[in-house]
């Protein structure tokens, strides 16, 4: 079977209409800020997935929607298994707000801890289709350890270009899955433009966001599982950590998709959340200018993973929050760092400072009326805590040092009394 439910891909600058065979990666028009986006055969589409089908596969990863996704049928998938991430009831995040329900999504359960496993998974099998050997990416840091990671687990080669400022643990990801690590003297938005000429000129293959059209298609598979985990239902909200803009595109295309296909009856609000250092997407946002206008920002945050200068996918995003009636905020690092123990103390998900902007960002919305008291709100929680180790330590307080006495009684009247709290 041929790959005929793609129809091609239009330009969310000027509307173009492309064939699949027509270009590699971006509208000709635009340059790189030409990106494009996917076009499906909808009523094509119904005929071989229905709801019913779906809550009969026992495939419990992102590849269970492989009917919806821009692959062959008949492509082999990478072997580790992405996606179909836990979503979970989160009570007492929602007490703390006043909401009547929050749930959690835990992408940090991902391969390689973060919700880029999704993105690069597409882009490994869209690599095997076409031929190459290597693959190539910019990334602060997750995304280049999700292509790492998957690239190593079907044998392609991954170059990987990262600002030497990211988190060591992620560059330690990137190394130990024998991936080649150029490190960029400079800042993320550096590391793209050279990722994409070096690609050019080597004939790899590019899965840069938001130059790769195929990576919203990977990140929208979230969408799909928090419909499928409510039950066929959609929140009211979702709220979702926003560097580049491409996570909040994939999962506005994700809900789109499932309007299309007739299985949902509105689209939820996006509430993009940016830390106040990285924040142009705010700005272009409040501006409330075309989708196309954006100024570059210095961007400095100690949310490593949404920190971006020029978010490449602005289009998408700021189309996924305008067109869902949502909203951008921005949030202090200070407040991103206190949100990582809450969110782990109130739900049991360590998750990284990118990842707990959601929540700060989810507080910040409440107060500011962007959320009513009554809506139901999904958090996406897009990395792990192991992540960034440092940022964590930074929240919470030294542990206490107990010596051992001669006798044991002594030194647990010592415990007692270092715990006096408990008792």
């Amino acid at each position: 079977m041929a790959m005929d439910h793609v129809i091609g891909y239009l330009c969310r600058l000027c509307g173009a209409a492309h064939t699949l065979e027509a270009v590699d990666y971006i509208c000709p028009c635009h340059g790189i800020e030409g990106i494009l986006d996917v076009q499906y055969d909808y009523d094509l589409l119904r005929t071989r997935l229905t709801p019913a089908l779906l809550a009969e596969s026992r495939e419990m990863s992102m590849w269970r929607y492989k009917a919806l996704l821009p692959v062959h049928p008949e492509a082999p998938v990478p072997p580790l298994r992405v996606g179909w991430t836990p979503l979970y009831a989160a009570p007492r995040l929602a007490a703390l707000v006043g909401l009547p329900q929050v749930w959690v999504k835990d992408d940090g359960l991902n391969p390689t801890a973060s919700f880029k496993d999704r993105a690069s998974a597409l882009a490994v099998v869209k690599a095997q289709e076409c031929g190459s050997k290597v693959v190539t990416t910019a990334s602060t840091g997750n995304a280049a350890a999700a292509l790492a990671g998957l690239a190593a687990s079907v044998g392609l080669t991954a170059v990987i270009f990262v600002p030497k400022s990211a988190p060591a643990a992620k560059i330690a990801q990137h190394l130990i899955y024998g991936a080649h690590v150029i490190l960029v003297d400079g800042t993320y938005d550096a590391a793209f433009e050279l990722t994409v000429e070096v690609a050019r000129t080597f004939g790899w293959y590019n899965r840069n966001t938001a130059y790769n059209p195929f990576m919203s298609e990977g990140k929208k598979t979230a969408a799909y599982e928090i419909w499928e985990q409510l039950d066929g239902r959609v929140p009211d909200c979702v709220v979702v950590p926003v560097g580049d803009g491409c996570i909040l595109g994939g999962i506005h295309k994700g809900f789109k998709d499932l309007l299309a296909l007739g299985w949902i009856e509105r689209l939820p609000r996006l509430i993009g959340v940016q830390a106040e250092g990285s924040s142009a997407l705010v700005q272009a946002y409040t501006c409330g200018g075309p989708l196309g206008q954006i100024e570059r920002v210095d961007a400095v945050t100690v949310a490593d993973s949404i920190c971006a200068g020029l978010p490449r996918d602005h289009i998408k995003a700021l189309a996924g929050v305008r067109e869902t009636g949502g909203a951008f905020l921005a949030v202090s690092d200070a407040e991103i760092l206190s949100a990582i123990p809450v969110v782990a103390r109130n739900t049991g998900v360590f998750c990284e400072p990118a990842a707990a902007a959601s929540y700060a960002g989810l507080v910040g919305a409440v107060e500011r009326g962007l959320i009513d008291r009554e809506e139901r709100v999904v958090l996406l929680l897009t990395g792990s805590g192991l992540k960034d180790i440092t940022s964590a330590m930074r929240t919470v307080s030294a542990p206490p040092v107990i010596m051992p006495h001669a006798r044991l009684a002594d030194t647990v009247a010592a415990v007692r009394a270092t715990l006096a709290d408990l008792f």
